[in-house]
Formats: structure tokens, sequence, C-alpha cells
């Protein structure tokens, strides 16, 4: 009889929350239900006109077709460099400081293969984004959790790590704006975060994808305006969510050029980069108008208002985030866990959320909900809630 068995690292892997709760969706579904789906994070907003149109006529060029290399298209490296320079006043190398990525997702489950050797210890934030841990867990690293506390306005109190952990740790992920718990971080925090990497030999990641969904005048900073912050570390961006183009995969990786070198080594070995028709058209969101930007920060804040002011009017309080596509959201009262309050809360309204425990221990109690659907849609949402639950009393 003829058996066999997966590698051992992938027991320690999981999305079984989402499949979990993507299962009673669909059961939900089928008894006819219109499902408002809350949970995943991807943009439902189309690219910008100027954007369609550059990707098109890329993909009437002959030479779009060839393999691109994984190091990225010097002309998409160079918009990347000048956007940083613009946006954050940050000097970049497109040379050797800039490097394209299948989507950032892609850099973060790699870059632990590139810099972990089994054993060695990462510190990721709890909550935090699964592939953050995943990654780490594919090149049987260790995750040491950070945990992010609303009393510390979910930033890591890096002085509590324990010092036998600082010895080994390698690699420390950050992520701001973030997800799921839709906090923000300012310049001093990364001045403190480098010279915490400095003294303890850390490499650092930071996650910044949803720096341009901001609201209320807030402009997100980058970890590398921090003084020295090339020194220890790189940043990962992406244009999914600040111009649409999730589907596309296409993101980059900056910063410190030795980290950077050492990942497209890795990733020379598995892929050939990113096709090139989708990094003309990057060149093109990135170069060209940013009213996109500004009209997807305002569509999501609106969408913001409509969810927190609308729940807050039926006693379920939340904070209201100054960035990021996602509202972290405490259980309310009487419910055993975060599973079983978005259990009820589907089958009740036909509103899906992700339980927080999805995104570590520490998500426990809480539920990310997902600024995904048009403002309508939203307010169905509260409407549906609304009739079915009063909370607080």
């Amino acid at each position: 009889m003829f058996e066999w068995k997966p590698a051992r690292r992938m027991a320690s892997l999981s999305s079984a929350m989402f499949s979990r709760m993507d299962a009673l969706r669909q059961e939900v579904e089928s008894g006819g239900v219109d499902v408002i789906n809350l949970g995943i994070g991807s943009p439902d907003r189309p690219p910008a006109p100027h954007v369609r149109q550059a990707l098109m006529d890329a993909l009437a060029r002959d030479d779009a077709y060839g393999y691109a290399l994984t190091d990225g298209l010097i002309e998409f490296k160079s918009a990347v460099a000048d956007w940083y320079r613009e946006r954050f006043s940050v000097n970049l190398d497109p040379k050797t400081e800039v490097l394209s990525l299948m989507g950032s997702q892609d850099g973060l489950g790699h870059l632990g293969l590139a810099l972990l050797d089994p054993g060695d210890i990462a510190l990721v934030p709890d909550p935090g984004y699964p592939i953050y841990t995943a990654g780490v867990l594919l090149a049987e690293g260790v995750p040491y959790p950070l945990p992010l506390e609303r009393e510390r306005d979910y930033l890591p109190d890096l002085d509590a790590v324990p010092e036998d952990i600082l010895r080994r740790a390698k690699l420390m992920i950050l992520n701001y704006p973030s997800n799921p718990v839709a906090a923000t971080a300012e310049l001093d925090f990364f001045t403190r975060v480098v010279n915490f990497a400095r003294r303890n030999n850390i490499i650092v990641l930071h996650d910044i994808a949803y720096s341009e969904l901001a609201y209320d005048g807030y402009r997100p900073v980058s970890f590398l305006q921090a003084p020295g912050a090339k020194e220890v570390g790189i940043e990962f961006h992406s244009v999914s969510k600040s111009y649409n183009l999730a589907g596309c995969r296409l993101g980059m990786a900056v910063g410190n050029r030795e980290v950077l070198a050492v990942l497209a080594n890795l990733k020379s070995n598995i892929d050939y980069g990113v096709f090139k028709a989708v990094q003309w058209a990057a060149v093109a969101a990135l170069r060209g108008p940013q009213a996109i930007v500004e009209e997807n920060a305002g569509a999501y804040q609106r969408r913001r208002d409509v969810l927190v002011d609308g729940l807050a009017r039926i006693g379920w309080q939340m904070d209201k985030p100054k960035a990021s596509m996602f509202v972290w959201a405490p259980v309310p009262e009487g419910f055993a866990s975060s599973f079983a309050f978005a259990e009820e809360l589907l089958r009740e309204t036909g509103v899906l959320v992700v339980p927080g425990n999805a995104f570590g221990e520490r998500g426990e109690g809480y539920v990310r909900i997902a600024l995904v659907v048009p403002e309508a849609r939203l307010e169905k949402a509260v409407e549906r809630i609304a009739k079915r639950y009063r909370f607080g009393g």
C-alpha cells in the first residue's frame, strides 16, 4: 500500500481559522443568506485608469514576455527609489537598495530562509499577520511573540525581552500601520528600535504596506526615516493597497543592501521575477497622478466612520484607527471566545469577521473587521447587527 507523509514543518503551519470561517460562510450562503464578507483584506476598488492603460500597453510590447529576473527592472526600482525620496525623504540606491518581490508576502515568506538557521529566534508581533510567524517556521526558526497590548498603544515593550532570548534572536518583524490591530508608530519609536537592534545584533524587518491608507490628515512614517535604520534593517512595501493592484502581485523590499543581496540570492534560486508588464504598470502608478491614493484613503475613512460610529450607537465601542484597512474590535461581553462571537454574528446577521486569535494568542478577545466593501454594504452590516444586538447593557 502506497503511503506518504508531508514534511514535518507543515504541521506547524495553519490557516485553520480562516478555513473554518470560510466553511461557515459557504454554509450560511447555501441557506440563501447574502453574506457581507468583512474577512479578507483585499482591496475592492479598481486601479486608476492610467495604470490600467499602462498595463494594457505593456501587454502589447514584444519584450514583455521574457524572464524579468529576480532583482527587478531598473525602471521599477528607480521609480520606487524616487517615490521613497518624495514620500519619506529617504534616499535609496535603486541598484542595490531596492528589490522587487512577487507581492510583499513573497518576501515575508522567504526572508526567514535567507536569514535564519534552525533554532534561531525571530521576534514577531502577537497579534500579527500570520505570514510573519509562518515564514519563521518554514525556516525552522523559533518565533518569540512580542505582546501588542492596547495599554501600550500596541507597541512592543522591547525592554521586556529576556536576555537569553536576545542572545539567540537574529530577526525582528514589525508592522505599522498594522494588520490586524490597526495601530501606528511614530519616529521616536523607530529610533528606539534602531538602537535596540544595533545593541543586540538583530536585523529589523518593517512591513509598511498600509502607509497610504491613513485618515484625518495623519501621515505614517517609514522605519527608514530613523537615523541608522539602513544599517540594521529593511522595509517591505507594496503597490497592492496603495494602488489597488493586489492581484498583480508586486511589492518591494528596500534598505540594507547586504540583507537584500542575501534575499535576492535566495530568490534567484526559486523564481524568475515579476512579469515585466506588471512592473511597467507599477511605474505608471508610482510616477503618475496620485489622486487614486487620496481617493482610496478618503473612501476607507468614510467606511471606517460608517462602521465604527454606527456600531457605537448600539453600544459596541471600538477604537477608530488612524490608518490601515482594518478595525480591531473587542468582543462584546457575554461570549465565550472570539470564534464563538464571530460564528454567532455570521449565523445571526450574515456579517463575517475574523476571530482575533487567527493572528496569535493575544488576539483572543477581539475580532478583525476589514473595510473592504462600499459604504452602503457597511451601512447594511450595521443595520443587520443593530436588529439583532444591543451591547453594553
